[in-house]
Parts: C-alpha cells; structure tokens; sequence
C-alpha cells in the first residue's frame, strides 16, 4: 500500500515535518511494510521555506538584519536546490516570533529587515524570489521592504519618514532615485492565501492589527494611514493597490510588492505543490493523509486541506484528513473532496494537553485508521 503524508504544520504545537514523523510511526506500528511517501506541506506562512528548501535539496544563508523594531539580529532565507530562486519568510526578520506579547506595536513595527534580506540575497547574484508572507509583526505597507531597497518616502518638508505604520500618514512623496535597480530586474512571486484588501472593514488594520497589539484606537489610524499611503502609490504609480486582492497580506507587504517590484501573488498551497512535484510524488497513491491544526470554515480558503483535495481528485486518490480539531459538518468535508476526517484528540482535555500531545495522538490515531483502512487478515 502507498500512502502519501501531506500535512500542514499544527500552528503552535508541531511543525509538518514533525507530523509527518509521527504519521508514519503510527502507520508502521501496524503496517511496517506500507511505501509512505513523505510530502509536508504549507500554504505560504509560516515553515513554507523549510519545506521549499528541503524538497528541493536546497540550503539556507543567514545574515544580520533589523527586527521589526529596528534591533539587529541574525536571520535567515533559503535557496533553492536549482541555485536560482531565492525564497524569503517575512516572518524571519519582520515576525510576530520576534517580539515578547508586550513589545507588540504594529504602529511602529517595520519590515525593514525583510528587505534587508531580499538585498543580501541581491547582493549574492540572486534575481528570482519566493516571498512568503505570514506571521508579520508589522502594519506598514511594506514601507521599511521599499526603505531598505533604497526608496525614499518623504514626508512634506522632504525629511524621509521614520520606520513604522504610524508614519504612512505623514507621506507626501516618492523618491525612487536611489531604489535598487537590480530589484525591477529581478521576478518576485508571492506566497499566500490572504485575500485581504489594504484598508477598509477586511483590510489589513482592523483584521490583523489587534493580533498584532494594536488598539480600537490604532486601527482606525492605522487604516487611515494605509489608505493615504494607497493614495500617494496610485498618483506616483497608477496602480491602485488598494483595491488590489491580496494588498492587505502581511499587513499590506503586498500592496508594495506589486507597486513597485511587478509581484505576482500565487496561492501558497499550490505554488508549494508545484516546487515539490506533488502531482507526480503521488501518482499511484492508494490514500493521501492531510491535517493541520482546525478544520473548519477557512479550510475551503485555499489552504493544504483543500489544495492537497484538489489534486488527489484528478487522480482519483481518496483523502482523509487528520486534525487538531474538527469543526465541520458532513456536507463541508464531502465538498471539500474528503473522504473521511478525524480529530487526534481521545476526548475532552485543555487547549495545552491538545497542544503538548500532539505527536503522539497523532500515532496513536494513525494506527487505529490504518486498522480501519486495512484491517488484518
């Protein structure tokens, strides 16, 4: 029997690699001889580098950068095993991960170290780029990404704006005079599921902010000053990116991304399948096994769950999902494609009993569905 292993990450508790481990231990223990064909999985946030840098045989550079409070530290970006295509994790230098809960400050937090590492890799002869966006601590529009590339966003006494979100109101000019050219060179895919508008009731500020530590307060300032921030890209550039899908990723990185670097947004799910050859690594499959933390709602929003569904279709392959908890009904997973969906927890417990005993309810669960799936003879 070949079963494929394709889970996102359990956010906050285990990483897909992890559940892919523990997958395969749970099925070994009844079916040693089973092929498995390990294939984690992300949809553009958080631990897509890693997958994208080990499916492929590639490795990981590290440079110092500023975090998104302007300290330095040492962070990281990947290589592709093609040597050609850089792949970037906003949340490596500009992350929530970065700051302790009382440092969050989404009013002056900067992705200034996320373009710090797009110019490292520049600088490295790099001119392909997967940014991952995800896990931002930030709500600046992606300004500091553009001040580290050498653009100058002048306030109107012509002084350059301080690093932060809070700034983007204070705007009143564009100078891209000294803005890298080898960045306009270079092709920038984003990856991510976020759909989000800029500014407005789904945008950026009042969905993300207060995740981020923003006030009732800084929100609306924080949408404001995104949308005079839309307003100055759109009368430099013409391109209205805030009402652009997708502009409000990341606390608007996006928005900037598509101004001034030309990006194409792919759904991070699929453009992960596509790097790790998923559609050919699962030919022949008699069952793919996926999971992430929650099946719920947003599970038919291109995340893993759904992706991973998609493709095993045109196959013919069935699918059972896996998952910390499961919030749907019969009609949900059936139209998700799923044949069958299971949560790992054995019965009632607290959200940290769930969290810290993951791995292991996740094996003991396998192993019952694999009695279920093939039962001994």
């Amino acid at each position: 029997m070949k079963i494929v292993l394709a889970p996102d990450s359990f956010k906050g508790s285990a990483n897909a690699f992890q559940m892919v481990q523990a997958m395969s231990a749970g099925i070994r223990s009844v079916m040693p001889s089973a092929e498995l064909v390990a294939m984690p999985m992300a949809d553009g946030g958080e631990g897509t580098m890693e997958i994208l840098v080990g499916a492929t045989g590639g490795l990981f550079l590290e440079t110092e950068v500023r975090d998104p409070l302007h300290r330095r530290v040492e962070a990281q970006y990947g290589i592709l095993g093609d040597g050609m295509t850089a792949v970037i994790e906003l949340a490596e230098a500009s992350g929530l991960t970065r700051l302790h809960d009382d440092e969050r400050n989404p009013a002056l937090a900067s992705t200034y170290g996320t373009g710090e590492l797009i110019l490292h890799a520049l600088d490295k002869g790099f001119r392909q780029f997967i940014i991952c966006l995800g896990g931002s601590a930030t709500n600046d529009g992606g300004a500091g990404l553009l001040q580290a590339l050498g653009m100058k966003l002048l306030d109107g006494e012509g002084a350059e704006l301080p690093r932060g979100g809070m700034y983007l109101s204070q705007l009143q000019t564009i100078d891209e005079s000294a803005f890298d050219a080898r960045a306009r060179e270079s092709q920038f895919a984003i990856a991510c599921d976020v759909r989000n508008l800029l500014c407005g009731q789904h945008g950026a500020s009042r969905i993300y902010g207060p995740q981020k530590g923003a006030s009732e307060n800084q929100v609306e300032q924080l949408d404001l000053a995104l949308l005079h921030y839309a307003a100055v890209i759109e009368s430099h550039t013409g391109l209205d990116v805030a009402n652009m899908p997708g502009s409000g990723a990341a606390g608007g990185t996006a928005a900037a991304l598509f101004a001034f670097l030309d990006a194409v947004m792919e759904p991070g799910a699929r453009l992960v399948m596509a790097r790790i050859n998923f559609d050919e690594q699962i030919r022949g499959a008699d069952w793919i096994v996926t999971g992430e933390g929650r099946l719920d709602g947003q599970t038919g929003s291109g995340k893993v769950i759904e992706t991973v569904c998609d493709s095993a279709s045109k196959q013919g392959i069935p699918v059972i999902a896996v998952c910390g908890s499961v919030a749907v009904d019969q009609d949900s997973t059936t139209k998700l494609g799923l044949r069958a969906c299971f949560s790992i927890v054995p019965g009632p417990c607290t959200l940290g009993e769930a969290m810290s005993q993951s791995e292991q309810w996740m094996q003991e669960r396998m192993a019952q569905i694999i009695h279920l799936i093939h039962p001994p003879r």
